[in-house]
């Protein structure tokens, strides 16, 4: 065997010895004869130096995501009759790496109401969230939002003695820290926010300033978590804020500068990505600096439930109590919100997908008489007609009664076409 080995190696070496012969090398392979080793024929350096050869010819260091759609309303509520054309563009920025992630999106309304052909922003809004992960079991948060907003006459709950809605400008930014300890966790976060509100201008040409609402929301909050099993989670929540105005209200002849403290209880049930379900409980205090503006006490009740029992159908509720200051458009001291939706979505095929909800609101004033209801249901589909190219078509119906502006209902139904990046 070993001859037969050593005969066949011979054989091999004879027939490659003409190709050797045309190559036209050369040599004992020192540095003096070997030219693959003589300067200015071949790099000096070794390439592996450039790196170039790991850099992919497109590696862009966010992922763009950006649509365009097109939609025209028609709508007849108890203010009238009319037809809206809106323009919405967006586009999104993001970046994930092995431990940071950044999202920045920004989002345009532009209206065009059937009444004067002038166009208006209806909407305007910028937002950017990161997370970092300082080690396996702590995370840090930092985010930023801007939007201008500015209802259209009209609108269901807008007084209809109102011609030009006040524009809110709110704009602000939240930085938070979480760590894992074993089957605790905890939380930590901050915020500060700017809300700025327009003039109001009414049918009879009166304007009505609205600078005695601007004012400065700045808060804190600890969140305390404990894993009781692998699917409830027990948590506290304790929150302090600060509300700074920049000038008396003209309705209660004092700043209504107040502090806010809440404390509430709650439980988290997770199974698997199935269902999840977080209800919580506490009470709240808002306390005016001014001793003649008293104080407000409410019970706070909060609750989600996400239910997707397979990756065709996705249903989502929930339920809010918020303390704020009455805005603009109401009265008293405080704004006590208690806010309720529900959302269904069923993906029929991948070219269809259907979708409903529902909502209900209502609202009472701390030191006013002034109570405010409402809720609205609608329904909608989205038709793909092919990767960038999608149609939609919504109805919706709204209700809405208060002390101030009596009882207003609308029917509305809107169709648009979306392009798609």
């Amino acid at each position: 065997m070993a001859r037969q080995a050593g005969a066949t190696a011979l054989c091999m070496l004879c027939l490659a010895a003409p190709a050797l012969a045309q190559s036209g090398y050369a040599g004992d392979g020192s540095g003096t004869d070997n030219e693959r080793l003589l300067p200015d024929v071949y790099p000096a350096g070794p390439v592996l130096d450039s790196g170039e050869w790991l850099r992919e010819p497109y590696d862009p260091l966010f992922d763009i995501d950006w649509s365009v759609a097109l939609r025209g309303s028609y709508s007849k509520a108890t203010s009238g009759e009319r037809f809206d054309i809106r323009l919405v563009p967006s586009i999104g920025l993001e970046h994930i790496g092995s431990r940071s992630a950044i999202n920045f999106d920004a989002s345009a309304e532009i209206v065009r109401p059937s009444e004067g052909g002038k166009v208006d922003i209806g909407a305007l809004r910028l937002g950017l969230q990161a997370g970092y992960d300082l080690d396996s079991v702590t995370r840090a948060t930092a985010a930023g939002n801007l939007s201008l907003t500015q209802a259209t006459p009209g609108t269901p709950g807008l007084a209809t003695n109102i011609a030009i809605a006040p524009q809110t400008i709110s704009g602000g930014g939240d930085v938070g820290i979480a760590r894992q300890f074993g089957k605790f966790n905890i939380g930590v976060t901050g915020a500060a926010q700017r809300n700025i509100f327009g003039p109001t201008t009414l049918t009879t040409a009166a304007v009505t300033d609205n600078s005695d609402q601007n004012y400065w929301a700045i808060d804190a909050g600890l969140r305390v978590g404990f894993q009781v099993t692998p699917i409830f989670e027990v948590f506290g929540q304790a929150g302090a804020g600060r509300d700074i105005f920049d000038q008396p209200s003209t309705a209660l002849a004092a700043y209504p500068n107040a502090t806010d403290v809440t404390l509430k209880g709650g439980v988290t049930g997770r199974w698997n990505d199935i269902l999840e379900v977080t209800a919580s409980t506490g009470v709240g205090l808002r306390r005016f600096d001014a001793a003649s503006l008293g104080e407000v006490v409410t019970q706070l009740y909060d609750a989600q439930i996400t239910f997707t029992p397979d990756p065709t159908w996705r249903m989502t509720a929930g339920f809010a109590t918020t303390v704020a200051p009455p805005g603009p458009n109401g009265g008293g001291t405080a704004r006590v919100d208690y806010t309720a939706n529900a959302e269904v979505a069923y993906t029929v095929n991948s070219w269809l997908g259907l979708r409903a909800l529902a909502d209900w609101n209502a609202a009472r004033f701390a030191g006013s008489a002034d109570t405010e209801t409402g809720y609205g249901l609608g329904a909608g589909a989205d038709y793909k007609v092919n990767a960038h190219t999608a149609l939609s078509a919504d109805y919706g119906y709204d209700h809405a009664e208060s002390t101030a502006n009596g009882t207003q209902d609308a029917h509305r139904i809107t169709v648009g076409i979306t392009l798609s990046r």
